[in-house]
Protein backbone atom coordinates (compact mmCIF):
# COMPACT_ATOMS: atom_id res chain seq x y z
CA UNK A 1 0.00 0.00 0.00
CA UNK A 2 1.25 3.45 -0.93
CA UNK A 3 1.80 5.62 2.16
CA UNK A 4 1.24 9.33 1.54
CA UNK A 5 1.66 12.00 4.22
CA UNK A 6 -0.37 15.18 3.71
CA UNK A 7 0.47 17.93 6.23
CA UNK A 8 -2.31 20.47 6.64
CA UNK A 9 -2.79 23.84 8.30
CA UNK A 10 -6.49 23.61 7.30
CA UNK A 11 -6.02 26.22 4.57
CA UNK A 12 -7.53 25.97 1.10
CA UNK A 13 -4.03 25.45 -0.31
CA UNK A 14 -3.59 22.39 1.91
CA UNK A 15 -7.00 21.09 0.85
CA UNK A 16 -6.06 21.51 -2.79
CA UNK A 17 -2.85 19.53 -2.24
CA UNK A 18 -4.90 16.70 -0.70
CA UNK A 19 -7.29 16.66 -3.64
CA UNK A 20 -4.35 16.56 -6.05
CA UNK A 21 -2.75 13.67 -4.14
CA UNK A 22 -5.96 11.66 -4.27
CA UNK A 23 -6.30 12.21 -8.00
CA UNK A 24 -2.68 11.58 -8.98
CA UNK A 25 -2.61 8.33 -6.96
CA UNK A 26 -6.19 7.39 -7.86
CA UNK A 27 -5.20 4.09 -9.48
CA UNK A 28 -3.22 2.83 -6.49
CA UNK A 29 -4.20 1.28 -3.18
CA UNK A 30 -3.10 4.11 -0.89
CA UNK A 31 -3.24 5.34 2.68
CA UNK A 32 -3.41 9.11 3.04
CA UNK A 33 -2.17 10.21 6.45
CA UNK A 34 -3.51 13.70 7.18
CA UNK A 35 -1.41 15.36 9.83
CA UNK A 36 -1.41 18.64 11.69
CA UNK A 37 1.60 19.75 13.75
CA UNK A 38 0.44 22.19 16.41
CA UNK A 39 3.40 22.88 18.73
CA UNK A 40 4.12 26.35 17.32
CA UNK A 41 0.46 27.31 17.63
CA UNK A 42 0.40 26.36 21.32
CA UNK A 43 3.74 27.90 22.27
CA UNK A 44 3.08 31.20 20.51
CA UNK A 45 -0.41 31.61 22.02
CA UNK A 46 0.49 30.93 25.65
CA UNK A 47 3.75 32.58 26.60
CA UNK A 48 2.98 33.65 30.16
CA UNK A 49 0.66 31.13 31.80
CA UNK A 50 1.01 28.42 34.40
CA UNK A 51 2.03 24.91 33.41
CA UNK A 52 -1.45 23.58 34.24
CA UNK A 53 -3.15 26.11 31.97
CA UNK A 54 -0.59 25.43 29.27
CA UNK A 55 -1.27 21.66 29.38
CA UNK A 56 -5.01 22.27 29.35
CA UNK A 57 -4.74 24.51 26.30
CA UNK A 58 -2.51 21.97 24.53
CA UNK A 59 -5.13 19.26 24.98
CA UNK A 60 -7.86 21.57 23.69
CA UNK A 61 -5.86 22.37 20.56
CA UNK A 62 -5.17 18.69 19.98
CA UNK A 63 -8.85 17.81 20.35
CA UNK A 64 -9.87 20.63 18.02
CA UNK A 65 -7.24 19.60 15.46
CA UNK A 66 -8.42 15.98 15.47
CA UNK A 67 -12.02 17.11 14.92
CA UNK A 68 -10.98 19.24 11.93
CA UNK A 69 -8.95 16.37 10.49
CA UNK A 70 -11.89 13.99 10.87
CA UNK A 71 -14.14 16.53 9.17
CA UNK A 72 -11.79 16.63 6.19
CA UNK A 73 -11.69 12.84 6.03
CA UNK A 74 -15.49 12.59 6.16
CA UNK A 75 -15.70 14.99 3.22
CA UNK A 76 -13.11 13.07 1.20
CA UNK A 77 -14.86 9.76 1.85
CA UNK A 78 -18.14 11.02 0.37
CA UNK A 79 -16.77 10.82 -3.18
CA UNK A 80 -13.53 8.81 -3.05
CA UNK A 81 -11.27 8.71 -6.11
CA UNK A 82 -10.68 5.03 -5.37
CA UNK A 83 -12.60 2.82 -2.91
CA UNK A 84 -9.25 1.33 -1.89
CA UNK A 85 -8.06 4.68 -0.57
CA UNK A 86 -7.79 4.83 3.23
CA UNK A 87 -7.67 8.07 5.24
CA UNK A 88 -6.14 8.34 8.70
CA UNK A 89 -5.27 11.35 10.85
CA UNK A 90 -2.52 12.49 13.22
CA UNK A 91 -2.43 15.60 15.43
CA UNK A 92 1.14 15.91 16.67
CA UNK A 93 2.53 18.24 19.31
CA UNK A 94 5.84 19.00 17.60
CA UNK A 95 7.33 21.42 15.08
CA UNK A 96 6.25 20.57 11.53
CA UNK A 97 9.60 19.21 10.32
CA UNK A 98 10.05 16.99 13.37
CA UNK A 99 6.48 15.73 13.10
CA UNK A 100 6.78 14.89 9.39
CA UNK A 101 10.16 13.19 9.87
CA UNK A 102 8.93 11.10 12.79
CA UNK A 103 5.76 10.10 10.95
CA UNK A 104 7.62 9.31 7.72
CA UNK A 105 10.05 7.04 9.60
CA UNK A 106 7.33 5.32 11.60
CA UNK A 107 5.07 4.69 8.60
CA UNK A 108 7.87 4.13 6.07
CA UNK A 109 6.11 6.74 3.93
CA UNK A 110 6.63 7.02 0.19
CA UNK A 111 6.00 10.72 -0.29
CA UNK A 112 4.93 13.94 1.43
CA UNK A 113 2.36 16.00 -0.49
CA UNK A 114 1.71 19.61 0.50
CA UNK A 115 0.89 23.01 -0.95
CA UNK A 116 3.73 25.28 -2.01
CA UNK A 117 2.23 27.88 0.32
CA UNK A 118 0.18 27.74 3.47
CA UNK A 119 -2.43 29.90 5.08
CA UNK A 120 -0.73 33.21 4.29
CA UNK A 121 -0.59 32.52 0.51
CA UNK A 122 1.90 35.30 -0.25
CA UNK A 123 1.87 35.67 -4.04
CA UNK A 124 5.34 37.21 -4.02
CA UNK A 125 7.07 34.03 -2.82
CA UNK A 126 7.52 30.64 -4.43
CA UNK A 127 7.48 28.47 -1.32
CA UNK A 128 5.98 29.23 2.07
CA UNK A 129 8.28 28.85 5.05
CA UNK A 130 6.74 25.55 6.17
CA UNK A 131 7.06 23.94 2.73
CA UNK A 132 10.62 25.16 2.38
CA UNK A 133 11.57 23.71 5.77
CA UNK A 134 10.07 20.34 4.87
CA UNK A 135 11.91 20.25 1.55
CA UNK A 136 15.19 21.17 3.24
CA UNK A 137 15.09 18.90 6.27
CA UNK A 138 12.77 15.94 5.62
CA UNK A 139 14.38 12.91 3.99
CA UNK A 140 11.23 11.76 2.13
CA UNK A 141 10.36 12.88 -1.41
CA UNK A 142 8.16 15.98 -1.40
CA UNK A 143 5.48 16.75 -3.97
CA UNK A 144 4.63 20.47 -3.70
CA UNK A 145 1.39 21.66 -5.30
CA UNK A 146 0.86 25.32 -6.30
CA UNK A 147 -2.21 27.18 -5.08
CA UNK A 148 -5.37 26.48 -7.08
CA UNK A 149 -3.64 23.98 -9.38
CA UNK A 150 -6.38 21.64 -10.67
CA UNK A 151 -4.94 19.89 -13.73
CA UNK A 152 -4.98 16.45 -12.12
CA UNK A 153 -3.74 14.30 -15.00
CA UNK A 154 -0.08 14.78 -16.02
CA UNK A 155 0.83 14.17 -19.65
CA UNK A 156 4.34 15.63 -19.85
CA UNK A 157 6.66 15.31 -16.84
CA UNK A 158 10.04 17.05 -16.97
CA UNK A 159 12.81 15.37 -14.95
CA UNK A 160 15.83 17.69 -14.72
CA UNK A 161 19.05 15.87 -13.82
CA UNK A 162 22.80 15.98 -14.34
CA UNK A 163 23.10 12.19 -13.82
CA UNK A 164 25.94 12.83 -11.37
CA UNK A 165 24.47 10.98 -8.36
CA UNK A 166 23.00 7.46 -8.13
CA UNK A 167 19.23 7.37 -8.16
CA UNK A 168 17.22 5.58 -5.48
CA UNK A 169 15.30 2.66 -6.92
CA UNK A 170 12.30 3.17 -4.61
CA UNK A 171 11.89 6.79 -5.68
CA UNK A 172 12.24 5.91 -9.37
CA UNK A 173 9.57 3.24 -8.94
CA UNK A 174 7.27 5.90 -7.47
CA UNK A 175 7.93 8.16 -10.48
CA UNK A 176 7.42 5.24 -12.86
CA UNK A 177 4.09 4.26 -11.33
CA UNK A 178 2.80 7.82 -11.31
CA UNK A 179 3.74 8.43 -14.95
CA UNK A 180 2.49 5.05 -16.15
CA UNK A 181 -0.90 5.57 -14.51
CA UNK A 182 -1.57 8.47 -16.91
CA UNK A 183 0.54 7.30 -19.87
CA UNK A 184 2.64 10.42 -19.29
CA UNK A 185 5.93 10.98 -21.10
CA UNK A 186 9.02 11.51 -18.92
CA UNK A 187 11.31 14.13 -20.45
CA UNK A 188 14.83 13.91 -19.00
CA UNK A 189 16.62 17.23 -19.31
CA UNK A 190 20.38 17.56 -18.85
CA UNK A 191 21.74 21.12 -18.92
CA UNK A 192 25.46 21.19 -19.61
CA UNK A 193 28.23 22.94 -21.52
CA UNK A 194 29.49 19.50 -22.58
CA UNK A 195 27.82 17.17 -25.06
CA UNK A 196 29.25 13.90 -23.71
CA UNK A 197 28.64 12.22 -20.34
CA UNK A 198 31.29 10.87 -17.98
CA UNK A 199 31.36 7.14 -17.23
CA UNK A 200 29.66 7.81 -13.89
CA UNK A 201 26.90 9.78 -15.59
CA UNK A 202 26.49 7.08 -18.23
CA UNK A 203 26.10 4.38 -15.58
CA UNK A 204 23.54 6.42 -13.60
CA UNK A 205 21.59 7.11 -16.78
CA UNK A 206 21.61 3.40 -17.66
CA UNK A 207 20.28 2.55 -14.19
CA UNK A 208 17.55 5.11 -14.65
CA UNK A 209 16.56 3.66 -18.05
CA UNK A 210 16.47 0.17 -16.56
CA UNK A 211 14.18 1.21 -13.71
CA UNK A 212 11.86 3.10 -16.07
CA UNK A 213 11.81 0.64 -18.98
CA UNK A 214 7.99 0.45 -18.90
CA UNK A 215 7.61 4.22 -19.30
CA UNK A 216 7.65 6.54 -22.27
CA UNK A 217 11.03 8.29 -22.10
CA UNK A 218 12.62 11.14 -24.00
CA UNK A 219 16.13 12.46 -23.33
CA UNK A 220 17.20 16.04 -23.99
CA UNK A 221 20.62 17.67 -23.62
CA UNK A 222 20.44 21.46 -23.48
CA UNK A 223 23.49 23.68 -23.74
CA UNK A 224 23.68 26.35 -21.07
CA UNK A 225 25.05 27.42 -17.70
CA UNK A 226 21.91 28.78 -16.02
CA UNK A 227 20.27 25.47 -15.10
CA UNK A 228 17.07 26.76 -13.49
CA UNK A 229 16.30 29.28 -16.22
CA UNK A 230 17.04 26.74 -18.99
CA UNK A 231 14.81 24.12 -17.36
CA UNK A 232 12.00 26.65 -16.82
CA UNK A 233 12.08 27.57 -20.49
CA UNK A 234 11.90 23.89 -21.47
CA UNK A 235 8.96 23.36 -19.08
CA UNK A 236 7.08 26.22 -20.72
CA UNK A 237 7.81 25.01 -24.26
CA UNK A 238 6.62 21.49 -23.46
CA UNK A 239 3.61 22.77 -21.49
CA UNK A 240 4.70 20.31 -18.81
CA UNK A 241 2.41 19.20 -15.98
CA UNK A 242 5.11 18.43 -13.41
CA UNK A 243 8.79 19.12 -12.73
CA UNK A 244 11.01 16.58 -10.98
CA UNK A 245 14.47 17.30 -9.57
CA UNK A 246 16.76 15.46 -7.15
CA UNK A 247 18.07 17.28 -4.09
CA UNK A 248 21.57 16.08 -3.17
CA UNK A 249 24.88 17.41 -1.92
CA UNK A 250 26.24 20.21 -4.15
CA UNK A 251 23.17 20.09 -6.39
CA UNK A 252 21.51 23.17 -7.82
CA UNK A 253 18.53 22.61 -5.53
CA UNK A 254 20.65 22.37 -2.39
CA UNK A 255 22.41 25.61 -3.31
CA UNK A 256 19.05 27.32 -3.81
CA UNK A 257 17.23 25.95 -0.78
CA UNK A 258 20.05 26.46 1.70
CA UNK A 259 21.07 29.91 0.54
CA UNK A 260 17.46 31.17 0.61
CA UNK A 261 17.78 32.52 -2.93
CA UNK A 262 14.97 30.46 -4.42
CA UNK A 263 12.84 33.52 -5.11
CA UNK A 264 15.64 35.59 -6.62
CA UNK A 265 16.61 32.83 -9.04
CA UNK A 266 13.28 32.83 -10.79
CA UNK A 267 11.93 29.45 -9.70
CA UNK A 268 8.29 30.51 -9.82
CA UNK A 269 6.47 27.21 -9.84
CA UNK A 270 3.15 27.11 -11.71
CA UNK A 271 3.05 23.31 -11.86
CA UNK A 272 3.59 20.58 -9.23
CA UNK A 273 7.22 20.27 -8.18
CA UNK A 274 8.34 16.76 -7.21
CA UNK A 275 11.57 16.88 -5.18
CA UNK A 276 13.36 13.57 -4.75
CA UNK A 277 15.76 13.42 -1.82
CA UNK A 278 19.26 12.04 -1.92
CA UNK A 279 20.56 13.83 1.16
CA UNK A 280 21.59 12.34 4.50
CA UNK A 281 19.83 14.16 7.35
Amino acid sequence: MRKIIVPTDFSENAQNALRYACEVFKYERSEFILMHAFADEVYESHLNVSRDLFEEYREKVKESSLKELQSIIAEMEKNPCNPRHIFTSEAIFAPLVDAVNELADRENADVVVMGTKGETDDRNITFGSNTLQVVKYVASPVLAIPSNYTDWHPEHIVFATDYSMPFRKRELKLVSTLAKSFAATLHFVHVSSFESLSFRQQDNKSFLECCLEENQLEFHTLVGKEVIQTVEKFVEEKEADMLIMVNHRHSVLEDIFFSNTIDTLGLKMKIPFFILQNLPR
